[in-house]
């Protein structure tokens, strides 16, 4: 068995980032790309190996204590070596896979936009500037420099990974394991391309016009397919994710798909009756108010909600009326309404206290909003 430290030329004491430097170093004079002799190249390989078992710990405490770090196994025991290992053997784990593709997929990417109460009804456009991962146009996603191409791994000669039979209880079992030179890929590229520096892609900013459906919510999420990061090596793209938050408005509060206003109106108004025009997403709307309406009353207007997202129709819009008690009268406004007082035989000694007064009142109110039904 090779003396690994001597292969690597360091100490038996020497620490990971020495173990770490002098195979740096020898790895740069002896690499195939660098170094076409054949000695090299072999030579190379025992530097690489000694590299492996020195950088792992319990392999380089398993090959100080004289074992063989490699097979796990010293005198007749098993030492070092993995169930999952055997286990994998015995069952198909480890079955030779083949290199694996240097293209992978691109990442998910999440946007979250705030739209007006509005375009949540009815839909809108929006134009969204994304800074992500786009295809590399010098080397097209191959990652190499322009006029060159991957070449065949030495170590595992373009299969991807090494494989080795190691002893166990249960016999002599062959595992394998990626690659350390090409990363499980069965080539390497002596030469990556500058412009992405090997990785196939290179940040850069776009404009994705995206359609924001009717009846979208606060925590709606649009996923746009393709339109994610691309992947390295020219990998597919991710998806994009465009999350709604959609803005408070001055007017109207939404429920679910209905949508909440407050109107106040005046006295009078509100003891003859009146006709009056009120403002919606739509446009205006006349209503028409009772007369004899009291504070908390409310009315529909069906059909002017907001939109239902994947169905059809809208919600409706629900008006809360409130009456506005004047706070400040003239002389004349004031004989009026003792006159009105009088006529109606309204005093203040007159004043009743009840919960069941005026037909209900807010107590009645209650009950059936949360009495039995």
């Amino acid at each position: 068995m090779s003396d690994y430290y001597a292969t690597l030329g360091v100490a038996r004491d020497s620490s990971p980032d020495d173990i770490k430097r002098a195979y740096r170093k020898l790895a740069r004079e002896l690499h195939p790309d660098v170094n076409p002799d054949r000695a090299a190249q072999e030579r190379f390989k025992e530097v690489t190996l000694a590299y492996e078992v020195l950088s792992d710990p319990d392999k380089r405490q398993m090959f100080d204590m004289g074992g063989d770090p490699l097979r796990g196994f010293n005198g007749g025991g098993a030492q070092g070596f993995d169930f999952g290992d055997i286990m994998n053997a015995f069952f198909g784990g480890n079955q030779q896979r083949g290199p694996r593709t240097r293209a992978r997929r691109g990442q998910d990417a999440l946007i979250r936009i705030q739209i007006s109460l509005s375009d949540a009804v009815f839909g809108a456009k929006r134009d969204l500037v994304v800074d992500t991962a786009a295809l590399c146009g010098t080397c097209k996603g191959s990652g190499a420099a322009a006029g060159v191409a991957p070449v065949t791994c030495v170590m595992c000669r373009g299969r991807g990974e090494l494989q080795q039979m190691q002893r166990s209880f249960l016999g002599q079992v062959m595992t394998s394991r990626p690659c350390p030179q090409c990363q499980g890929f069965g080539t390497t590229i002596p030469h990556p391309c500058t412009e992405c520096s090997g990785d196939g892609r290179v940040r850069t900013r776009r404009i994705i016009t995206i359609a924001v459906p009717p009846g979208v919510d606060t925590g709606t999420r649009i996923q746009l397919s393709g339109e994610g990061e691309v992947g390295p090596n020219g990998g597919p793209s991710g998806d994009l994710f465009v999350e709604i938050a959609v803005q408070p408005d001055p007017t109207f509060e939404r429920r679910g798909d209905d949508l909440h206003c407050e109107v106040a109106v005046p006295m009078t108004a509100a003891a003859l009756g009146t006709k009056t025009t009120l403002t919606t997403l739509d446009g205006p709307v006349e209503i028409e108010i009772k007369a004899g309406t009291q504070s908390g009353d409310e009315l529909i207007v069906r059909g002017k909600g907001a939109a239902r997202l994947r169905s059809n129709g809208r919600g409706d819009m629900y008006v809360h009326l409130s009456v506005a008690t004047p706070t400040k009268l003239d002389a004349q406004q004031t004989d009026l309404l003792r006159r009105l007082a009088d006529l109606r035989a309204e005093t203040t000694q007159q004043v009743t206290q009840s919960a069941e007064a005026n037909g209900g009142g807010i107590f009645s109110k209650f009950k059936g909003a949360f009495g039995p039904k």
